[in-house]
């Protein structure tokens, strides 16, 4: 069983036990929380297509952990003008394991 769920307007796939980075949530380590936002369900051959959500679909999960994701480093340049720019960011994550998706 696993669902498409929206977070924070990120799309994502969750399966039941799996971990999952999501954008920064504002909730401590051991806390729950509840994503509403179900999009698709799927169990075996039957599939739940939302228009556009699913009524009634929750998924929870706990929260493990925060982290910050790998560093992007942003170049631009300019032939012939002496115009060279370098920048760099890292996006902040929270670690979930999803515990339940529920209809």
């Amino acid at each position: 069983m696993y669902a498409i769920v929206n977070i924070a307007g990120v799309q994502m796939r969750a399966t039941r036990e799996g971990i999952l980075d999501v954008p920064r949530l504002a909730a401590e380590p051991g806390a729950t929380v509840t994503f509403d936002q179900v999009l698709l369900l799927a169990d075996g051959d039957k599939i739940t297509v939302g228009q556009p959500m699913v009524s009634k679909a929750a998924i929870t999960a706990v929260v493990l952990e925060h982290l910050r994701g790998p560093k992007i480093i942003i170049g631009k340049f300019k032939k012939r003008k002496d115009y060279r720019l370098r920048k760099g960011h890292r996006l902040d994550f929270t670690r979930v394991r999803v515990t339940d998706i529920k209809l």
